[in-house]
């Protein structure tokens, strides 16, 4: 029977220690049937625009809907063209900075690639 690798640092090492496998490696220590019961690869997770396009971080996005800046009586108008977007865990997805309002987060369906 081979023992299955290291959840955390994929080293080939492990052992079993009682009821535990253990990677002499990074220390980490885990139950067999956790590991079995635990899906192999977290799915990564994919922001698209509003019309499906795939955005990824340093990407361009212009802006199809007028947006009020939240605490202030600013509107950053249609067709704002936002540069170096950096996509962030969330409900606004996109973290930007725009000129002339400075840093903001946006929802990518709000914004279309460029």
């Amino acid at each position: 029977m081979t023992l299955p690798a290291c959840p955390q640092c994929q080293s080939t090492y492990t052992y079993e220690d009682g009821a535990l496998l253990v990677c002499p490696e990074c220390a980490h220590e885990w139950s067999p049937q956790a590991a079995e019961a635990a899906p192999e690869v977290e799915a990564a997770r994919v922001v698209r625009d509003a019309n499906g396009q795939v955005l990824a971080d340093g990407d361009s996005v212009t802006l199809i809907k007028d947006l009020k800046v939240r605490g202030s009586s600013l509107v950053i108008k249609v067709g704002t063209k936002v540069r170096g977007i950096r996509l962030v865990e969330g409900d606004h997805d996109i973290d930007c900075r725009i000129d002339g309002v400075g840093a903001m987060q946006l929802k990518s369906e709000f914004v279309r690639k460029a």
